[in-house]
């Protein structure tokens, strides 16, 4: 037979294989004749590379690990959804919806399981695969295209149908790991000695954000297809329409999604759902309930963050009952002492739950929790353990009232609570337990960002003594990092040229890296801007100033005097700076044409997206906002711009369409 001709053939059948095994749950070959096919390819391709394409199953691995992801700005925002936390919820959404209609229509809706995985758009050109990213903050995602096509799911090329293929088709869909690849994935890491997996979840996210492509394939990872952002070349009237040509192309789509004719047919499906949800062989959180009918939907619109024509049902919390062994104190990086109560490991919406935070005394004297209790467990939002109620029947006769020590777990210095703070905490700046949590903070990817100091090396570093406070960093040696447990010299070689290329950093990033309370990576922003990247102005500055710029207020300015009233805050820094660390200068490419004014935008942006406007705003001086007050200057409206339009109007707002704004900026 041609050979040529052949990889032809196996490319058909592997791929064919993919989709009835993913799309269609029908594998007629098992996963060793696949391989078999799979290596008869690869060695064809090996022996012809010239005829090795893009969509070849081979070429699901083989690219080299990244040292870092790029972004990728989606073209449609990926949106959240409103949630409603039960079924009185889901009966206002429909009444809103019937309300905003203004008729007597029946509105059909379509509704799936609310996987709880990862949020990730692919991108086809001519039916091939170009890129795919997260969701990353609804506008801007993380390419991990290379991780993506891995994931033997998700096809490389359309299949195709009777409808042409579409010059452009973004889909949107969850990846996530199943209940039985989780366990079998932290199974081997426990074999390996390698830290378990919190939740499916967690470990989703995580096989996704391998900088090395390789990992990420051994990782039992799926997914499920179930929304389009946006398409070139294909129509379609209602989404279960567009659902069922995804299949068609070769996308696995819920086997659990159902068309309903009203919404208690819809409330009924959430119920059953819910009823149903630890039979399902992955996890689930609630149920997305959305109105069919594209039509409708264009109609309704959205909001600024969500769509008006679909929302998240939520399941009520699983709950579960345990005891409390101890309540130990644990001390962060801005000397908070929190207490966790260690419990007897008890699963909760299948996660092992061992520690549950108690927040503070206060919270503790609330809940009257005292060791040996018997206790309701649940997960907030399914994500975040905590303390429901103490089941006093089943409190032991000897139990005494849980007290606070005044002294430091770690370092024993006073522990000092102020009078308008719930939280107590440790006086002491170089108490171990604090310099390593702050040490975590300053080295960490949207601070200094530097690779290869993870946990067990900062524990190490400190309990040795070669570093106590953050300057310290860049005074270590390959020598020293090399002697260390565990640290091979080549590892040592790294870490020192990450530290040495983290030492030219933006001011925004250096502050946010110097972990001032209060002060997070919006106002370090901020900051920069005001005091125009100079340091010594910053440390130099007063309430009074600092209260004057904007968006900084009476009690971030008080903390930040306070930071730089601390001689060793202000010695580390100059350490810093005499090791080598340097802050660039802002850039200031526009005229300062905004300077003190205030947009806003509203409505479907259709020339730019709200991210591109307000940093074309913020570029020239101004700030961009996301409600309308009467600090307002000018209300930029796109189409279907509602409440913020009218306050505008009411507060007699200057309004914009988007080509008068664009005049303004040119």
């Amino acid at each position: 037979m041609n050979e040529e001709k052949r990889i032809h053939e196996l490319r058909a059948d592997l791929n064919d294989h993919n989709y009835r095994y993913y799309v269609q749950d029908d594998p007629v070959i098992s996963d060793s004749e696949y391989d078999d096919l799979l290596r008869e390819l690869q060695s064809l391709e090996e022996k012809y590379p010239d005829l090795i394409t893009p969509d070849s199953p081979t070429q699901r691995v083989g690219a080299k690990p990244s040292e870092a992801f790029g972004s990728i700005t989606h073209r449609i925002p990926m949106q959240s959804l409103a949630n409603a936390m039960d079924t009185d919820g889901i009966l206002a959404f429909h009444d809103q919806l019937t309300r905003r209609l203004g008729d007597d229509r029946t509105i059909e809706y379509i509704a799936e399981p609310k996987l709880d995985g990862l949020a990730v758009e692919l991108v086809y050109e001519n039916g091939q695969l170009i890129n795919g990213s997260t969701r990353g903050d609804g506008t801007t995602g993380e390419n991990i295209t290379q991780n993506l096509k891995t994931i033997r799911a998700i096809p490389l090329s359309l299949r195709t149908t009777q409808n042409k293929t579409p010059e452009l088709l973004e889909v949107r869909g969850e990846i996530f790991m199943t209940k039985a690849g989780f366990e079998s994935l932290n199974k081997k890491r426990e074999a390996d000695d390698e830290p378990l997996f919190a939740n499916p979840r967690n470990a989703a996210a995580g096989s996704l954000r391998q900088l090395d492509p390789a990992i990420t394939a051994t990782r039992p990872l799926s997914i499920y297809c179930y929304q389009a952002g946006s398409i070139n070349g294909a129509r379609f009237d209602t989404h279960h329409e567009f659902l069922s040509e995804l299949k068609d192309w070769g996308f696995p789509v819920n086997p659990e999604i159902r068309v309903l004719k009203n919404i208690q047919d819809a409330i009924q499906y959430h119920s059953d759902l819910e009823n149903r949800r630890n039979d399902l062989p992955y996890e689930i959180d609630g149920s997305v309930i959305k109105v069919n009918d594209y039509g409708l939907q264009n109609e309704l619109g959205s909001r600024s963050r969500s769509p008006r024509w679909a929302i998240a049902g939520k399941f009520k919390a699983q709950q579960e009952t345990t005891v409390i062994n101890d309540i130990e104190l644990s001390v962060g990086r801005t000397g908070a002492v929190t207490p966790v109560a260690k419990l007897e490991p008890v699963k909760v919406g299948g996660v092992m739950v061992s520690n549950v935070t108690l927040h503070n005394q206060d919270e503790i004297q609330r809940k009257d929790i005292r060791v040996g209790d018997t206790v309701l467990i649940q997960r907030a939002g399914d994500v975040i353990p905590q303390v429901v109620k103490v089941i006093l029947d089943k409190r032991p006769n000897n139990s005494k009232p849980f007290t606070f020590s005044n002294q430091c777990p770690v370092c024993g210095h006073d522990v000092h609570r102020p009078e308008d703070e719930a939280v107590a905490r440790c006086q002491n700046l170089s108490c171990p337990a604090q310099v390593k949590r702050r040490i975590e903070h300053f080295v960490s990817k949207n601070a200094m960002d530097i690779d290869g100091m993870g946990k067990k090396l900062i524990d190490q570093l400190v309990d040795t003594g070669l570093v106590n406070s953050v300057d310290e960093l860049y005074r270590l040696t390959q020598e020293q990092l090399a002697g260390l447990e565990r640290m091979a010299e080549k590892s040592a070689e790294n870490i020192i040229t990450a530290l040495d290329g983290s030492k030219r950093i933006s001011f925004h990033r250096f502050v946010h890296a110097l972990g001032i309370r209060n002060v997070g990576e919006h106002v370090a922003k901020v900051l920069e801007k005001a005091f125009n990247s100079d340091m010594n102005i910053f440390m130099d500055a007063t309430e009074e100033e600092l209260e004057a710029i904007d968006e900084v207020g009476p009690i971030v300015a008080k903390t930040i005097v306070r930071f730089w009233s601390d001689e060793q805050n202000a010695q580390i820094v100059n350490n810093c700076f005499e090791l080598g660390v340097t802050l660039k200068k802002t850039e200031v490419e526009f005229d300062q044409i905004f300077t003190g004014m205030t947009f806003v935008f509203t409505g479907s942006l259709e020339q730019f997206t709200r991210k591109e406007a307000g940093e074309m705003v913020e570029a020239r001086g101004g700030r961009s906002a996301g409600s309308v007050s009467s600090k307002t200057n000018y209300v930029v409206a796109g189409p279907g711009a509602g409440s913020k339009l009218k306050k505008a109007n009411e507060l007699n707002i200057p309004v914009l369409t988007e080509e008068e704004f664009l005049e303004m900026v040119q």
